[in-house]
C-alpha cells in the first residue's frame, strides 16, 4: 500500500527518532501536518507564535541534545522569519533541519504568491539547501540531511518541500540509515602533542565548538586536572568545563577578564580543542594573532576546512572533541610544578574577578547573580540573550555538566526566551533560568504564550534599563555625548507578562530579590522577574557614573 509524500516524509523522520517538532503552521505544508496528525502519539508538535521562535526552539534542541532540531515553516515570509535560526545554527555549529513548505512545482518562476528563491536565500548560511521535487527521493534527501547536519562541523540544513509534492502518491518506504564509525585519535598525534607541550612554560587550554558530550567534558576535566593545565572556554561555551574545578580560569568573549587577556598574551602555548578561534575568542585577533610568532598553537577541530584557514598552527588535527578526549582522558604527561604554580595564579585571578563590584546601590547585578548562583540546582539550564545583560550571568554564574549554558554566539537578540521555552519542554523536570534584556524581551516575549500552552516553567530574569544598552555603550565609547536611537519607551512588563499567562513581579533591590527568588524557584510556574537598573550600569565593567 502506498503513501503520500507527506506521509513518507514523516515516516522518515520517525525512523530517525525525531520526537519533537517546532513549527508555525502554514497551508504550504498541510500534507506534512496531516501526516503528523496520524503520528501525534509518537511525534510531538509545538506551534510557536513566530517563525523565528520556532527556528530558535529547534536550534536550542540541537544544542542541548546534540541531535538535529527539526522545524517546519511556510514559504515566503515564514521562511524569511525563520532564517535567524539558520544563521544562529550556522555560526554556532548546531545540527538543525528546517523544512520549508513551498509553492507548487507548476507555478515556479512566475513570482507566485510568497515565492522566494530559497537556494539563493539560504545557501550562504547553511551547510546544504535542497528542494525535494520527487516524493520517491524523500528517503534519500532525509538521510543526507541528517548526515550533513551532524557530521564534521555540525550545522543547519534547509529542505524545501513543494505543497503538491507532499500530496503526490508513492510506493517508496524509508531507507536504512547507518551512523559513521570514527577512527580513534592516532597515538602518533598524541606523541607529537606531548612533544610540543614538553617545552611549554605557560600553556593554556581553550575549549569550544561542537560535538561535546557529558563524557567528553569529563574526560577533558580529568586530563586538565592530572596535568595542571589552566582551562578556558570560548565565547558562550562556558558549560564545557566545571567552573568549580581548580583548573578553570575564565572564558573568552564579552565577559572576559582583563587579567585573563594579559595571561593569554603572556602564554607560550595554546592547545585549542573544538573552537574555531574566531574574533570573539581572540578579541578581534588581538590576543591570539594569525601571524603570532610568540606562542605555539595546537588546533583540534572536526572540520578540516577550518584548520589552516585563518591560523597556521604548529600542529593541527581534524578530529571531534569526543575522539580527542577519549584518547587523552587518563593520560598524565606532566605533573609539572611550574604549570601548577601558573594555573594557581590564573585561578586566583579568576576568583577575584567574579566578586561583585561595589558602589552600585540599586539592583547591583553582580550581587544579584551571585545570589542566584548560590541557590541554583546543579543541573540548571541557563539561557542567555544578546547584549550587555548577558555579561552578568556569564561572569557571575558558574557552569559545567550536567548543567548547561545555552546562548547564541552570533549575538541574536530575542533568542533567550524561545530557548528557555524549548529547554523546559525538552527537560520538564529541570530548572530553567532565562536571562534577557528589555530589548530582547520585546522581540520574543510572545513566546511566553507558547510556554504557557505547553506547560513550560522557566524563570525569566528581565534586566530592564529602558535602552539598547550595548549600542548605547558603543555610542558612548565612539561618539560620546551623541546618543541617538537607543532609548526605549517600554510597556508595563508586569502587566504584559501576566496578559501572556505568566506570573510576574518587579524587584527594586537586592533585598527584595533575595526574598522572592528562592520562593519562585520552588513554585514551578513560568515567572517573569523584572529587575530595573540604571542605564548608567552600561555593562559589568563600564559605568557612566
Amino acid at each position: 500500500m502506498g503513501s503520500t509524500g507527506g506521509e513518507l516524509l514523516i515516516a522518515c523522520l520517525k525512523q530517525h527518532t525525531v520526537r519533537n517538532i517546532f513549527c508555525v503552521p502554514g497551508e504550504s505544508y498541510l500534507g506534512a501536518l496531516d501526516a503528523l496528525f496520524s503520528q501525534r502519539q509518537k511525534i510531538k508538535v509545538f506551534n510557536a507564535r513566530h517563525e523565528a521562535g520556532a527556528a530558535n526552539m529547534a536550534e536550542c534542541y540541537g544544542k542541548i541534545t546534540g541531535e538535529p532540531g527539526v522545524a517546519f515553516v511556510t514559504r515566503g515570509p515564514g521562511a524569511c522569519h525563520a532564517s535567524v535560526g539558520i544563521h544562529i545554527a550556522f555560526q554556532d555549529s548546531t545540527p538543525l533541519i528546517l523544512f520549508v513548505g513551498n509553492i507548487s512545482r507548476g507555478v515556479r518562476d512566475r513570482e507566485a504568491f510568497q515565492e522566494v528563491d530559497f537556494k539563493t536565500f539560504f545557501t550562504p548560511i547553511s551547510k546544504w539547501v535542497a528542494e525535494i521535487e520527487d516524493p520517491k527521493r524523500i528517503p534519500e534527501y532525509i538521510n543526507r540531511a541528517f548526515n550533513t547536519a551532524t557530521e564534521g562541523r555540525p550545522g543547519p540544513v534547509v529542505l524545501i518541500i513543494p505543497e503538491d509534492m507532499l500530496t503526490e502518491a508513492t510506493d517508496i518506504t524509508p531507507r536504512p540509515f547507518s551512523k559513521i564509525f570514527r577512527n580513534k585519535f592516532p597515538e602518533a598525534g598524541l606523541n607529537k602533542i606531548k612533544d610540543e607541550l614538553k617545552s611549554a612554560k605557560k600553556p593554556i587550554l581553550i575549549l569550544g565548538g561542537p560535538n561535546w558530550t557529558d563524557k567528553s567534558c569529563k574526560n577533558i576535566e580529568n586530563f586538565a586536572t592530572k596535568n595542571y593545565l589552566p582551562v578556558t572556554t570560548s565565547f558562550r561555551r562556558q558549560d564545557l568545563f566545571n567552573h568549580k574545578n581548580e583548573n578553570f580560569v575564565g572564558s573568552f568573549g564579552t565577559s572576559i577578564s582583563p587579567k585573563l587577556v594579559s595571561r593569554v598574551r603572556e602564554s607560550d602555548l595554546i592547545l585549542v580543542v573544538g573552537s574555531r578561534l574566531g574574533e570573539m575568542t581572540t578579541q578581534n585577533y588581538s590576543i591570539i594573532k594569525p601571524e603570532n610568532k610568540n606562542k605555539k598553537i595546537i588546533h583540534i577541530h572536526p572540520d578540516p576546512n577550518e584548520l589552516n584557514s585563518v591560523f597556521n598552527p604548529d600542529l593541527c588535527f581534524s578530529a571531534s572533541s569526543n575522539d580527542f578526549t577519549d584518547a587523552i582522558a587518563n593520560i598524565t604527561w606532566f605533573a609539572n610544578p611550574y604549570w601548577k604554580s601558573w594555573r594557581n595564579k590564573l585561578r586566583k585571578e579568576f576568583k577575584e574577578d567574579i566578586k561583585p563590584v561595589k558602589g552600585i546601590k540599586k539592583n547591583n547585578l553582580g550581587k544579584i547573580f551571585s545570589f542566584v548562583e548560590k541557590h541554583l540546582p546543579k543541573d540548571v539550564i541557563v539561557t542567555l540573550d544578546a547584549g550587555n545583560n548577558a555579561a552578568w550571568p556569564q561572569r557571575f554564574l558558574s557552569y559545567g555538566r550536567p548543567g548547561r549554558q545555552i546562548a547564541s554566539t552570533c549575538g541574536s537578540m530575542g533568542y533567550a526566551i524561545p530557548a528557555a521555552v524549548s529547554s523546559s519542554i525538552i527537560f520538564p523536570k529541570k530548572k530553567v533560568i532565562c536571562c534577557v534584556g528589555d530589548g530582547g524581551f520585546m522581540m520574543s516575549s510572545h513566546e511566553i504564550s507558547t510556554g504557557i500552552q505547553y506547560d513550560a516553567t522557566p524563570i525569566i530574569l528581565l534586566i530592564n534599563n529602558n535602552s539598547y544598552g550595548t549600542i548605547r555603550m558603543h555610542q558612548e565609547r565612539d561618539y560620546p555625548g551623541r546618543k541617538i536611537a537607543t532609548d526605549l519607551k517600554n510597556p508595563d512588563f508586569i502587566e504584559l507578562s501576566k496578559s501572556l499567562g505568566a506570573e510576574a513581579i518587579r524587584t527594586e533591590s537586592i533585598e527584595e530579590f533575595s526574598k522572592v527568588f528562592p520562593k519562585i524557584l520552588l513554585s514551578n510556574k513560568l515567572t517573569v522577574i523584572e529587575i530595573p537598573i540604571s542605564i548608567k550600569q552600561l555593562s559589568h565593567r563600564v559605568s557612566l557614573a
